[in-house]
């Protein structure tokens, strides 16, 4: 395949060259030698440009009302799959320059607009001010935006994150600068284009680009007003850093090292094993919320190893464009480089692994960023595989004897994102559930696949701070503003 695409950055409503006139490449994982575009590289001023189109939109865009904004949220989610040829073409470049299957990037895409569409619901709860009547005074707490928003967003899931921040974002009154990884920039690029097409000029802007170039400029800039980011841990730790020079609040979404537990009475028939697969090696296990730590009762351990072996074993390892592929590369060659790394050393330590699923072209996998979907059986809990997120198609199946050691098990980590419990026996799920550090928890099944999109996503500890999603994920790009007045006058 040879098309190569150019992206530009999306200013005051229009698309134009990086200021200095660079480009970045970005390749194929399945094929790295293979250059699928050339987004554009900004700078300094770039951000400043972006961030003053922002703010010169806001005064316009947070004074519409919510069902207005709500309106065009609606216009939104039309325009994004209103032409079908070009949504296609979309969908193929998302898969090339990712590595994912052209059927996970065909969901990402198809499903963005139901993100703004979700939102645009939420416009007359929002309109609902609190009364609080006196004495000693009458109060109306009501909620603003915040201003200018900076949205980062990481290469995993580019779309579908972006889609927790800027409708809500957007709905909420604030106007937007969004950067996209450098390790996933064109097709998000376009799509985010599409979206602010439909939009006035200067609520949306895009800049891609180097994050050492553009990132603190950006999140230290003077008319940025809040910033929300989903990344790894350092960066998140760094991104708070300068947040503090202006005092910017920050919503952070930091990844996890999700556990579930299986409990001696799940129902492990061919459909939960199907799930437990995908809740694990969707997009080839990089996905915050993926399902990272297997903890199975002692009773259970080998029918459910052996039933996820199975399920794994018929996993075909490719290029994700060709319809027969069911996996995928890694993204990157520094992601893939940590998961071998910890795949070798459970095998170093002893530890039996599994690397399991059909290449049919084995001279591509060796070219490639390819790891088979990997089982690591009964590692050390010292190991990598089982401390860190392995952000990779690798997981560890760890068997316990009792409950409360299961429960143990999933809280000993730095991370708390997402859980799960595997139970027919309701009362029993839900009380171990209130006892998990997460911040949020499927029952008898994980990951997107379980996720319900209107409620509040994110997590405990290291796994970061503030919520997506959800009527809270709005407010979360809101502060609230009391009014008083004397008792008996306003009320």
């Amino acid at each position: 395949m040879t098309d190569v695409t150019h992206t530009q950055l999306f200013i005051g409503g229009q698309w134009q060259d990086s200021l200095s006139g660079e480009e970045f490449s970005i390749c194929n994982p399945a094929r790295p030698d293979e250059v699928v575009g050339f987004a554009a590289n900004g700078n300094v001023a770039d951000i400043d440009a972006a961030c003053e189109s922002a703010a010169a939109a806001f005064p316009q865009w947070s004074s519409l009302s919510y069902q207005e904004r709500a309106a065009y949220l609606h216009r939104v989610a039309e325009h994004l799959v209103a032409d079908a040829v070009e949504l296609e073409k979309r969908i193929s470049l998302f898969t090339r320059e990712h590595g994912k299957i052209l059927q996970e990037a065909s969901i990402e895409m198809r499903r963005f607009g139901d993100r703004f569409l979700l939102c645009a619901d939420y416009a007359e709860r929002l309109e609902q001010d609190e009364q609080l009547q006196g004495p000693p005074f009458d109060t109306v707490i009501t909620r603003q935006a915040r201003g200018v928003a900076a949205l980062v967003v990481p290469w995993n899931w580019p779309i579908s994150i972006l889609g927790a921040k800027l409708p809500q974002a957007l709905m909420a009154g604030n106007t937007v600068v969004i950067k996209p990884s450098k390790e996933s920039a064109l097709a998000p690029a376009l799509t985010i284009g599409r979206v602010a097409e439909v939009l006035p000029a200067g609520v949306v802007n895009l800049v891609t680009g180097s994050s050492s170039r553009i990132g603190d400029p950006l999140l230290t800039h003077p008319l940025v007003r809040t910033i929300n980011f989903t990344g790894s841990v350092p960066v998140g730790r760094h991104v708070m850093k300068m947040a503090a020079d202006n005092l910017v609040p920050v919503t952070l979404e930091l990844g996890g090292n999700d556990a579930g537990l299986i409990l001696e009475d799940a129902e492990l028939d061919a459909d939960a094993f199907r799930r437990m697969y995908l809740a694990s090696f969707m997009s080839s296990g990089q996905i915050c919320m993926a399902l990272k730590r297997i903890y199975v009762h002692r009773s259970r351990y080998d029918e459910l190893v052996d039933g996820l072996s199975a399920v794994c074993s018929q996993q075909v390892v490719g290029d994700g464009l060709l319809p027969e592929t069911t996996m995928g590369p890694v993204n990157n060659r520094g992601q893939y480089d940590i998961v071998i790394g910890m795949i070798e050393q459970a095998k170093r330590a002893g530890a039996e692994v599994r690397e399991l699923g059909q290449v049919p072209d084995q001279d591509l996998y060796d070219r490639g960023y390819f790891q088979k979907p990997t089982l690591v059986l009964n590692p050390d809990a010292a190991l990598d595989i089982v401390k860190e997120e392995q952000f990779g198609p690798a997981v560890p199946i760890i068997p316990f004897d009792t409950e409360e050691e299961a429960i143990g098990f999933a809280n000993d980590s730095e991370f708390g994102l997402c859980s799960s419990v595997w139970t027919p026996d309701r009362e029993r799920a839900m009380n171990i559930a209130r006892k998990l550090e997460a911040g949020y928890t499927y029952l008898n099944g994980h990951g997107p696949l379980a996720q319900d999109g209107r409620a509040p996503f994110g997590g405990f500890k290291s796994s970061g701070i503030g919520r997506n999603l959800g009527f809270e994920g709005i407010q979360a790009f809101q502060e609230p503003h009391a009014i008083s007045a004397p008792a008996g006058w306003l009320l």
